[in-house]
């Protein structure tokens, strides 16, 4: 029996065991959206208890003397959001948080110096979490700056109210503004046709741009429509094309789609877009969305766990969930007379690899809005799990039943770790699939509706009047 220690403990008692007496995949609609709440409550106790007041930065993992990653920050700014609207915390409490951390952005250094928090309007996807400075000698990061600054944009938009125009709600307003107008995208660029990945500070040995360039199709969706979408330093809709060009429509078990392997990809621009019923060129080509799209790629991962091509014990129906994550570290064991290589903190990716058997519950849970008809039964079936180790903030990060360090190890390997960006899908995907908040309200988004509108898209949504706040 797969055994992980997954669960909080106010999930390992009642409803865990409610989930336990329930056959596998038929437990009832009440204890599955009861299981969605409380996962929903606990992962977000994770943005309260792992930032630092004094400036608002967000622990990456809960490891010793470990930094704040500034796309956890970005998660954070929206999950507070609907911290205030599900009355976890007050609307007072999570301006006062978005501003903290807002301030201390606007005010950090930006410079070539390689102690800056950043330079050019992006940051270091690592900083210190008392100084805010660079931490590891990490690379100025493209996509973690944009999910930092949609965030910034989300806390934006939701406090609106015309009562408030003179005080924090003002000037998280203004800060989230001034952030993203200062964000030199077309630099990005490099003189390329598509977004590099990042850059280093030119005194360092390996300074200058990272030789990597976005390419084929991945998380970088978010990342292009803010840089599209710029009033100051706007990146030109050639690029966006340039980036589509490296697409690979495929079709696996029958199932037609835009193809990425890990499942993350498939959401992490969908916590803030909506992208039901919006199309670019190369969707209207395929008849499709990027929306329906990541509904068939839930739908591959779990026929990819059903057909189990690896033979792992443990994959099926209910036990599936393969993107970057966490793992056991890079080794070969023999294992049942098969030798399998298991690999540390990789992007995972079903059908093609690389999977040594680890199954991320978040990522199934941040898949929510798309399939929740395969989704949800999963989620239940893995609260009843474990029914007795407390866990606080929802889902461990990964867990791979397949490897055992010790012969009489009955759980297999979990990861000691939750990670910012694991809790923060699962807040806001669990939200979106509820509410549709963040959509609704992103929705709004002046930047957001230009850099999709230069993109190419079109319709649904899109195509309507900018809803006013209120």
């Amino acid at each position: 029996m797969i055994h992980p220690e997954l669960l909080p403990a106010s999930l390992t008692s009642e409803l865990a065991k409610e989930a336990v007496a329930a056959p596998a995949g038929s437990a009832s609609e009440e204890l599955a959206a009861r299981v969605l709440r409380q996962l929903q409550r606990n992962s977000f106790d994770y943005f309260i208890n792992e930032t630092n007041p004094a400036n608002g930065l967000v622990l990456d993992k809960t490891a010793e003397n470990w930094p704040a990653s500034i796309a956890a920050m970005g998660m954070a700014l929206t999950v507070w959001l609907v911290g205030a609207k599900r009355h976890f915390i007050t609307r007072e409490q999570a301006a006062t948080r978005c501003l903290t951390m807002l301030r201390f952005l606007i005010s950090s250094e930006q410079s070539e110096r390689p102690s800056a928090s950043g330079y050019k309007g992006f940051y270091y996807h690592f900083l210190e979490m008392d100084s805010g400075r660079r931490a590891w000698n990490c690379e100025l990061s493209s996509i973690d700056t944009a999910l930092l600054i949609v965030g910034a944009l989300a806390a934006a938009e939701y406090f609106d109210a015309e009562a408030r125009d003179k005080g924090d709600e003002a000037e998280i307003r203004h800060l989230a503004r001034q952030l993203y107008e200062r964000v030199d995208w077309a630099w990005m660029l490099d003189g390329g046709p598509t977004l590099r990945h990042g850059w280093k500070p030119t005194s360092e040995a390996d300074g200058g741009f990272l030789p990597y360039r976005w390419e084929g199709y991945d998380e970088a969706l978010i990342l292009y429509a803010l840089a599209l979408g710029s009033p100051t330093h706007p990146i030109p809709p050639e690029s966006y094309a340039a980036w589509c060009s490296t697409y690979e429509w495929k079709a696996i078990y029958g199932i037609e789609h835009l193809y990425a392997g890990p499942l993350f990809i498939h959401q992490m621009s969908h916590i803030w877009c909506d992208f039901r019923g919006i199309r670019d060129e190369f969707m209207r080509k395929h008849d499709c969305d990027y929306f329906e799209n990541s509904r068939r790629a839930t739908q591959i991962q779990q026929q990819y766990a059903i057909r189990n091509p690896q033979g792992f014990r443990h994959m099926d129906a209910l036990n599936w969930g393969v993107t970057a994550s966490d793992g056991p570290g890079c080794m070969t064991k023999k294992i049942d007379g098969i030798e399998r290589s298991f690999y540390d903190y990789v992007a995972r990716g079903a059908p093609y690899g690389p999977d040594d058997g680890t199954i991320a519950p978040w990522a199934v849970a941040a898949s929510l809005p798309f399939a929740p008809e395969i989704v949800s039964p999963t989620i239940t079936h893995m609260a009843s799990l474990h029914v007795t180790v407390p866990n606080p903030y929802g889902f461990k990060a990964s867990f791979n039943p397949v490897y055992h360090e010790e012969a009489t190890d009955g759980i297999g390997w979990v990861s000691p770790y939750h990670f910012g960006i694991n809790e923060g899908p699962t807040v806001l995907m669990i939200e979106n699939h509820r509410s549709a908040m963040i959509w609704e309200l992103m929705q709004r988004c002046a930047p957001l509706r230009a850099g999709l509108k230069a993109a190419g898209f079109s319709g649904g949504w899109l195509d309507q009047a900018r809803k006013q706040p209120g």
